[in-house]
């Protein structure tokens, strides 16, 4: 079955946060929309004849609101409407009662909260509450940042099981103020769903989504949890912000509503296997930060409703509402357009332009100006002339009155505008810097070993300028579309690259990839101007670790040669913990509970390991790789050296994790140069192709390489510096083995060059046991 829909903006409020949109249960034919925005309101909207009618709003508040759940009655309708503000949970009816305000009295901000019945779990960075009756009953602190919660249907357990989801990869299953257990998920889980919105047949299962744009399905054991399903990143989309279940393909079977903080929506259908299978996807300019499915506008049709990060809230349905003519514009509005003509002598060019744009149905972002569009896949397209418009004296009088708001609205523009140039000239007044919020991200990609950076602002931006003090690529991103320049820089005054990104008008989110180099580190800065007067930037920086290309993870291979470094001397579990932070990405900023600590990581680029065991007085790793080892030594030995703290530093090296090590880049190494032998042939033979049109007495081969040549292109130009990479991996390899041995053999690099340049992996691993 096609899905056909149609996109109707239908409000504009405040930036949204994560999860701050649902719709409410059927009432009538229609159901109704409630959201709140960061400026701490809250609005309940209805549709009727087209017309958004307010039902409540709530006055604003000093915090923001960072979620809005329903809840109700066990085993009932989920009519009432729960907020969190800073610190307070609100409550409201669905006529906009405030029959509830609760202070949680919690030491951190309220960051997700969740309802079941009388039982309020309410989370904060590190800290889950559990109240009833408003009574606070149970505690965790948890060792790392919490990022949602949810809580299994009572009425198919004996009592309430919260599950969190954390950002070191696994979700937390509790029973009252104790962890029952953990389960490891593919990537920094960020949102948290029941399947089914019931949790299934058993009520047992639930839906998770993560950062890095995996999902998956997971069934909550009594002991242990089972994994259902995982579906991979394929198509390199964005994090995944908010998931609902709702049969918008009408075929009796629940689908899966997604949204992606790069702007997609996706529709997933469950077919004849238990793994969900992408059905439709709709992208916007913003992020996607609630998502939902409903009866809205029409009773007979059903709408995916979803709210962006600027405050877009828009529908996708399966009615053409109003579809659109060839010229841009919906029937309803050509036949008000057509009813116009004789007014339309009186209207000069810009302002019909926009008085014309009050019959497109398209979003108008906060405080930034544009067309406005529609997206429907039906061909409804009709030539429509004058002589088919009747009088209609209603009609007329609508437009008289929508010509009058437009004069108004536009002497209020004049009076603004001379305003702002009185005071622009004058002794007295004092110029403010507008503020503007930024939504950024920065986040390890598994797949390709680099580093995603998102950008996301309310007003279009003008440019941005990238600076970094350590080397760094950047890589080609497809959904970019800004223009780049490269500036001059010296090296030898720490500026290692220098990069000015000039954005298209209109250009709301920019993303950027970034691959940095291991040992090397430093900051990366922001300089981000948006097209906003009075003229104004403001800075990001993001920290370069040692160490940035490992991940964390929950296994190790104890069967892997290892080398360890063991550090003892006068330093607190605390300092060691914040050395760490230093040099390795995804750890907690709170150091963790007990008298020692454990993580594991694993490298993106080479798949090694690394194993942390920390207390106070002692610290010890473990790894595969010797030049991880080495990169940690030099820098806790700098940093302990920073705070006055003397070391003793043992290590014990395995030759056989050097041959294991170079076994492991083999694979890649060995792809890398054939891909460049590949592209270094394709000109030449397209250029045979052109002499020679019959090319069948080239080997298979060649034509291979001809048949496949834009691929290879592609793949070659997505994976820049990626030979000269692993070579210097193999380098710093070589040069760390004999450091520890106290030998200095960067003299002998030039003939493993050589080595290189002819590569076989057995001459490789006798070059480095014979040097």
């Amino acid at each position: 079955m096609q899905l056909d829909l149609t996109r109707v903006d239908y409000l504009q409020v405040g930036i949204t946060c994560q999860k701050c949109l649902q719709v409410l249960p059927l009432a009538g034919k229609t159901q109704r929309i409630a959201v709140g925005d960061n400026e701490g309101v809250l609005r309940c909207i209805g549709i009727r004849k087209g017309e958004v009618q307010t039902v409540f709003e709530t006055s604003g508040g000093p915090h923001k609101l960072t979620r809005v759940v329903l809840g109700g009655q066990v085993g009932g309708v989920r009519e009432r409407i729960f907020t969190s503000s800073g610190a307070v949970v609100n409550a409201y009816t669905k006529k906009g009662k405030n029959f509830l305000t609760f202070d949680t009295n919690m030491s951190e901000p309220i960051k997700s909260i969740y309802v079941e019945g009388t039982d309020l779990m309410a989370c904060g960075k590190f800290v889950f509450n559990h109240y009833r009756d408003c009574k606070d009953i149970n505690y965790v602190l948890c060792n790392d940042q919490i990022s949602d919660v949810l809580c299994l249907p009572t009425e198919n357990r004996g009592g309430i099981t919260p599950i969190l989801a954390c950002q070191d990869r696994v979700l937390r299953v509790l029973q009252e103020s104790e962890l029952l257990y953990e389960a490891e998920v593919p990537g920094p889980p960020v949102v948290l769903e029941l399947f089914g919105n019931n949790g299934g047949d058993e009520g047992n299962e639930i839906l998770y989504g993560t950062s890095d744009g995996r999902m998956g399905m997971l069934q909550v054991g009594p002991l242990v949890p089972s994994h259902r399903w995982e579906l991979a990143n394929e198509k390199r989309g964005g994090g995944i912000l908010c998931m609902d279940s709702y049969d918008i393909t009408a075929d009796g079977v629940l689908d899966l509503l997604v949204g992606r903080d790069d702007g997609q929506v996706g529709v997933y259908s469950y077919d004849d296997t238990d793994e969900p299978i992408h059905r439709y996807g709709h992208t916007c300019n913003e992020s996607v930060t609630s998502v939902k499915g409903g009866v809205v506008a029409s009773s007979n049709y059903d709408e995916i409703i979803c709210s962006t990060y600027g405050g877009s809230v828009f529908g996708l349905s399966k009615k053409p509402h109003g579809p659109p003519l060839k010229h841009g514009f919906t029937r309803e509005g050509v036949a008000a357009i057509k009813k116009l003509s004789k007014l339309s002598n009186c209207m000069n060019k810009g302002t019909m332009l926009a008085f014309l744009s009050l019959f497109v149905p398209v979003p108008t972002p906060c405080l930034e100006t544009g067309w406005v569009f529609a997206l429907t896949t039906e061909h409804l397209t009709r030539e429509a002339g004058p002589s088919q418009v009747t009088a209609d004296s209603a009609a007329v009088a609508k437009i008289n009155t929508l010509k009058t708001q437009l004069e108004d609205l536009q002497q209020k523009v004049t009076d603004e505008r001379d305003k702002y140039q009185q005071t622009a000239y004058s002794k007295t007044a004092v110029s403010a810097v507008p503020i503007f919020p930024i939504n950024d991200k920065f986040v390890l990609n598994r797949e390709d070993a680099s580093y995603t950076l998102s950008l996301e602002l309310q007003t279009p931006i003008d440019n941005i300028l990238l600076q970094s003090d350590v080397p760094v690529d950047l890589l080609d991103v497809e959904k970019n579309s800004a223009v780049v320049s490269y500036s001059a820089c010296s090296p030898e005054e720490g500026n290692f690259l220098l990069a000015t990104y000039r954005c298209q008008a209109n250009t709301t989110r920019l993303e950027l990839k970034i691959r940095s180099i291991e040992g090397q580190y430093g900051t990366l800065q922001l300089y981000v101007t948006p097209r906003i007067q009075p003229k104004t930037c403001q800075l990001r920086q993001y920290p370069i670790k040692p160490l940035s290309l490992h991940q964390r993870t929950h296994v190790f291979d104890e069967n892997r040669p290892h080398n360890s470094l063991t550090l003892t001397g006068q330093f607190s579990q605390a300092e060691v913990h914040a050395w760490l932070c230093f040099c390795l990405p995804e750890l907690p900023e709170r150091t963790p509970a007990g008298d020692a600590a454990n993580f594991q990581f694993s490298s993106t680029f080479l798949d090694t390991q690394l194993d942390c065991t920390y207390r106070k007085g002692e610290a010890v790793f473990r790894s595969d790789n010797i030049s991880t080892i080495s990169i940690l030594k030099d820098v806790l030995s700098k940093e302990a050296t920073k705070k006055k703290i003397r070391l003793d530093i043992s290590y014990d090296v395995k030759e056989e994790s050097i041959a294991h090590t170079l076994q492991m880049i083999h694979p890649r190494l060995e792809h890398q140069l054939l891909l460049a032998k590949k592209v270094q042939l394709i000109d030449a033979l397209m250029e045979l192709q052109v002499n020679e049109p019959d090319v069948s007495f080239m080997s298979p081969e060649y034509q291979q390489i001809l048949a496949n040549a834009d691929q290879l292109r592609a793949e070659f130009k997505r994976q820049p510096c990626h030979l000269e990479r692993l070579y210097g991996m193999i380098t710093d390899l070589y040069i760390d083995k004999f450091k520890f041995k106290g030998q200095n053999v960067k003299g002998k690099v030039p003939a493993l060059l050589e080595v290189l340049d002819n590569y076989d992996l057995s001459s490789l691993i006798n070059f480095f046991e014979n040097s």
